[in-house]
């Protein structure tokens, strides 16, 4: 496989820059054996993708992170434990977020993943007009002062609000945002405010659910019963706001010609577009564990140089797009 690539996301802390997603063993992509989840996790760690990617409420993940590090101890020591990363997310529901209530969720986090430190707490907030997002985040920073957390970073927020983070003191190193040929949102605002206050960003959403893939070229649009997980209805969505099926086959014809000439696939150029984004640090890629497997594919992507022409040749199909920032406003107002 290609040499894997990595980043200091802080100064303390090195990632690889393709993510195991672990969204997928929530529910709602397919069956997934605990057994053989773990498994495949201890075979994406022997192939050098060490970091993941998980939330308190994607159902059995954080409990499935456990079990994994039990078992590389086990078979590996102590000393393999350090060379991990596992990055959660704290998705409360908007109410009151004294000490107690932010400690009691965070630890709930640690007893599951089997952890004294949490790597990077993500953070993020269902409602903007509910103003508890800073009492939420003046608790988690007293955590991380503690020595529960590590790193405190965010998900799903927007740049407005990130500015007020910023003017209240709370110290972050990223935000998970969608990023993807077709939604480009994060380099209008984001991007640039990011950089200039020291941030990086983790995008999600790269492959749109796999629709991004050789499997969908010139084929017919699905209907809603095709798309079986919940991932592609979510992005099939997505199609739709930025321009719809016809255009989508456009640009798989473009990306496929560009795959083709650098000997890899669709998914290694949609992920590499996005790697090369000013403040980007990594892309989040789904693991359907025990399910599928496209670790030696994934690693692809790493050895893969995009030219300027592949670039034009991108952008003479997005360029007929809709603004997704226009229709739907700054990253993350998807949920708001």
């Amino acid at each position: 496989m290609s040499e894997i690539e990595t980043i200091q996301l802080a100064q303390d802390l090195s990632i690889c820059r393709i993510l195991n997603g672990m969204w997928q063993v929530a529910g709602g992509h397919g069956q997934i054996d605990h057994d053989s989840a773990i498994s495949q996790m201890l075979e994406y760690d022997k192939n050098g993708f060490k970091t993941w990617d998980m939330a308190d409420i994607y159902g059995p993940a954080e409990s499935f992170y456990g079990d994994f590090r039990n078992v590389l101890e086990e078979e590996k020591g102590k000393d393999e434990l350090k060379k991990i990363q596992g990055f959660t997310k704290f998705v409360p529901n908007p109410g009151p977020m004294t000490r107690s209530i932010v400690e009691h969720y965070i630890e709930e986090s640690m007893k599951k993943m089997n952890v004294d430190v949490i790597d990077v707490l993500q953070f993020h907030w269902w409602d903007y007009n509910d103003a508890g997002y800073l009492d939420a985040l003046h608790q988690l920073t007293k955590l991380r002062d503690a020595g529960k957390i590590s790193h405190l970073a965010l998900t799903n927020f927007d740049t407005e609000r990130m500015q007020i983070m910023n003017d209240n003191g709370i110290e972050l190193i990223s935000n998970q945002v969608q990023y993807s040929i077709i939604d480009q949102r994060p380099k209008v605002k984001m991007a640039s405010f990011c950089t200039n206050h020291n941030m990086k960003l983790l995008a999600y959403g790269t492959l749109l659910g796999g629709l991004l893939t050789e499997k969908y070229l010139g084929v017919t649009e699905p209907t809603r019963a095709d798309l079986d997980t919940y991932s592609l209805q979510k992005y099939m969505n997505m199609i739709d706001a930025w321009g719809g099926w016809q255009l989508f086959q456009e640009l798989l014809v473009v990306l496929d010609g560009i795959a083709k000439k650098h000997n890899v696939q669709i998914a290694n150029v949609a992920t590499r577009f996005v790697l090369d984004k000013p403040a980007v640090a990594g892309a989040i890629i789904g693991s359907r564990l025990g399910l599928s497997n496209h670790m030696t594919q994934n690693a692809k992507t790493f050895s893969l140089k995009l030219q300027n022409d592949d670039y034009e040749e991108i952008k003479s199909v997005t360029s007929k797009a809709d603004d997704l920032f226009e229709s739907i406003g700054d990253c993350g107002s998807e949920y708001r």
